[in-house]
């Protein structure tokens, strides 16, 4: 017998509808499950491409080099974090931003890959905030960048599942203002040497050593 995983989000949520505190124990610690939908208010992109130009191969999996990105915010909006994922690996970087300008986010981006080898660096699928309204200029640094639809975040969720564990690090509570660079790299290097079932309990940075190996 196997028991889906919204038969399990049912039952957390009849508990919690009864006082329980089964929610608390979600990896996310989440009150309410997140919706999806609805129209885009946000400021359109100059120059965007969506998902459907993107190369059909980076749904694959096969290869390394494709990568997704976002921001994440602190409490009140009170400092940022830059967040890339390579989608083969589960590899991530993170950098701190004081704000979501599309020029600190474009210096965030350069600095976070600066260790990263150029062949690696294929496509970038990032979300709709006009923080990324500068993506032209990252064609220099060998992206090809693409958009994932308005409220679509699954298109986009190696990057959403790896932005919530980076918040058992950095909680929505706090203000991200208030870390350090330091305590980012620690965060991402235990990040990149967790093993993952999905890479068969290999870590990030194995997985990805390997394969450049490999190459």
């Amino acid at each position: 017998m196997r028991v889906s995983h919204e038969t399990i989000y049912a039952r957390i949520a009849r508990d919690k509808h009864r006082g329980g505190q089964l929610w608390k124990r979600l990896r996310h610690s989440r009150k309410r499950r997140r919706r999806y939908g609805g129209r885009d208010h946000r400021g359109r992109i100059r120059n965007r491409r969506g998902l459907e130009l993107r190369p059909a191969v980076v749904s694959e999996r096969t290869r390394l080099g494709d990568w997704e990105g976002d921001t994440v915010a602190g409490r009140g909006g009170r400092g940022y974090l830059l967040t890339q994922v390579e989608r083969k690996s589960r590899y991530v970087v993170a950098r701190r931003i004081p704000n979501r300008t599309s020029a600190e986010v474009n210096q965030a981006i350069r600095d976070s890959i600066r260790h990263i080898p150029i062949w690696l660096r294929r496509t970038l699928t990032l979300d709709n905030g006009t923080e990324f309204a500068g993506h032209a200029e990252l064609s220099v640094l060998g992206f090809d960048v693409y958009f994932a639809d308005p409220y679509s975040a699954w298109q986009r969720g190696t990057n959403e599942n790896t932005n919530g564990l980076l918040r058992q690090f950095f909680p929505k509570t706090i203000e991200l203002t208030q870390i350090t660079d330091k305590q980012v790299a620690r965060a991402t290097r235990l990040l990149n040497t967790r093993p993952r079932k999905c890479l068969n309990y290999r870590t990030p940075r194995e997985v990805l050593n390997d394969l450049t190996e490999d190459s």
